[in-house]
């Protein structure tokens, strides 16, 4: 459905987007992820054809959305991060006007807003003032205007954005039943979310893809999924911190006082390898009250940061 191929994107001076590549398969919903200033926006800016690429080119359907800007953004639905609504029109008029923008006709306009506005849940506020709506009713006219000339591909720009965590699921529940019949590239800072709703993930840093795979292989690929904790209670934790380093596989120890004098102990080992048996023997051979000891399980949160530290 997407095929982006070295996309590069310069203003003046600075980069935004560098030499980028990766490609979304048709019906997938894909996470696109980055933090702030990586070149996420500018990037779906580009394949909306809202924006020029300095070089390289993208595809959509088949389409290249800079020779080819109209037939490719026909198949696109596109919600940017600050829907622009015009809030002195009623919802139902509202997406009229937006159905024949988008080159519906009479007929077409009036059978795809009876449509958009049941799959939004928008029945009771169809004749309502845009400016009177919440914030979580905005988001859901933004994505009816989206959706109203039935694209192929549909791309949210943290489309959940603002949200309290009621409407946060609501909108979650409405991209994954959209997603059943569609291909969606979605924008997002909540990590938890790409976990409930994409099939794959892209991660771009400082404008270059940093990985493009599906969440359980970079996980399954994340060095944290070495990582062990325990609290044991002692007066010398720089001393048990040395002894737990002595371990084969560990790769270093961190250590914080906590109260009563325990401490916690941070072990980074090698992937692969489960160090919490040997822990627990070594604390009985050296008479260290323990009380907790466990492997953390690696998410996308671990892979996210691991990618995209600066340190």
């Amino acid at each position: 459905m997407i095929e982006v191929s070295h996309l590069t994107k310069r203003f003046s001076r600075h980069t935004a987007v560098r030499d980028i590549s990766f490609h979304v398969e048709r019906g997938s919903i894909v996470g696109f992820l980055g933090p702030n200033g990586a070149g996420k926006t500018t990037t779906l800016r580009m394949l909306t054809g809202y924006m020029p690429a300095t070089s390289g080119s993208a595809q959509i359907a088949g389409f290249d959305i800079f020779r080819e800007s109209l037939e490719a953004r026909r198949r696109i639905g596109y919600m940017p991060e600050s829907v622009p609504l015009y809030r002195d029109m009623r919802v139902r008029e509202y997406l009229k006007f937006r159905a024949r923008l988008k080159g519906l006709n009479g007929t077409e306009t009036r059978r795809r807003v009876r449509e958009v506005i049941e799959i939004c849940g928008l029945g009771g506020v169809k004749k309502q003032m845009i400016k009177t709506l919440s914030k979580g009713y905005r988001q859901r006219v933004g994505l009816a205007d989206a959706l109203v000339h039935d694209p192929e591909l549909l791309i949210l720009d943290e489309p959940t954005n603002g949200l309290d965590p009621n409407q946060i699921r609501a909108i979650r529940e409405l991209i994954l039943e959209l997603g059943r019949s569609r291909t969606v590239l979605l924008s997002t800072h909540i990590l938890h979310e790409v976990e409930l709703l994409c099939s794959d993930v892209i991660i771009i840093d400082n404008g270059r893809i940093k990985a493009a795979d599906k969440p359980e292989n970079l996980v399954a690929q994340m060095r944290a999924a070495g990582r062990v904790s325990t609290e044991i209670k002692t007066d010398d934790p720089e001393s048990v911190a040395k002894t737990i380093a002595g371990l084969d596989h560990i790769k270093k120890v961190d250590h914080e006082a906590l109260v009563g004098g325990w401490h916690r102990f941070e072990i980074l080992v090698d992937s692969g390898t489960d160090t919490r048996e040997r822990l627990h023997q070594l604390a009985d051979q050296n008479s260290w009250p323990l009380r907790s000891l466990f492997r953390h399980e690696a998410t996308l949160e671990d892979v996210f940061v691991e990618l995209t530290r600066q340190d």
